[in-house]
């Protein structure tokens, strides 16, 4: 396996023009010596509104597929990953400096932490910024903490799903993104709770970024009878794996 991280992006039209400032994003990151990125984009769709903003570096792979939802678009860009890691990156946001080397410092140090996340600050239209209340402790989420946290909090994961930073093959064992019509991240985190524990950097390394166009503002993504059946199957889903007492890593 390549010393290398696979940021993968699923996009669709109206998030297209912030692809500049993800790039420049992920420019500023310094990896230890031997590492390198590669930035996996996938437009959910076929169109023509996406590939002029996408950033002329070898560097960076664009393909399209038919629309599916973000977690189907980045599920299908993992068939181009090659690396040890996989960091999301949403069309919309950006990483900020140190974020990939304390992912892979904290999965490098420990085999038995399969994921990471990180601290988030809300990115607002007028540039400010807004913080979390509750971010737990850094240091290791011991396996089954996401799912208890997520229910006590009223479906609210205790860390972000888009600051995820995750071993390759363990996030194919599961199968990638769930098949859902969001949450699907939210699915994801839960499912890898259940059967790896993770680790959470105190330090910020996301900027999410708040905006009329996002998926997550629709009025669809908050529909009481979907977000229910949502929950539910991601919890359903969490719980069988934890039952079925498989582990990563197996002897974990």
């Amino acid at each position: 396996m390549s010393r290398r991280i696979i940021i993968v992006t699923a996009v669709h039209g109206p998030s297209a023009p912030f692809l500049a400032a993800a790039y420049k994003s992920l420019c500023e990151q310094e990896l230890p010596d031997g590492w390198e990125w590669q930035w996996l984009i996938q437009e959910d769709g076929r169109t023509d509104d996406v590939r002029p903003y996408v950033p002329d570096d070898e560097r960076v792979s664009f393909r399209q597929g038919r629309r599916g939802g973000p977690g189907v678009a980045r599920t299908i860009a993992l068939a181009r990953a090659d690396g040890a890691y996989v960091k999301v990156l949403d069309a919309d946001d950006r990483l900020l400096p140190g974020a990939l080397a304390r992912d892979l410092a904290a999965l490098e140090a420990d085999p038995t932490i399969g994921w990471a996340t990180s601290r988030v600050l809300d990115l607002l239209p007028d540039g400010s910024t807004a913080g979390f209340p509750g971010d737990p402790e850094p240091g290791p989420i011991e396996r089954g903490a996401v799912l208890d946290g997520w229910k006590a909090n009223g479906f609210l994961a205790p860390v972000h799903p888009a600051t995820l930073f995750v071993r390759r093959d363990l996030l194919l064992a599961l199968g990638g993104w769930m098949a859902l019509p969001a949450s699907e991240d939210t699915g994801l985190l839960l499912a890898l709770g259940a059967v790896s524990r993770g680790w959470f950097s105190g330090e910020v390394g996301l900027l999410y970024r708040k905006w009329d166009g996002q998926v997550t503002g629709q009025a669809s993504h908050v529909d009481p009878a979907e977000r229910d059946a949502r929950m539910a199957v991601a919890e359903a889903r969490a719980r069988a794996l934890a039952a079925s007492r498989w582990r990563y890593p197996a002897d974990g």
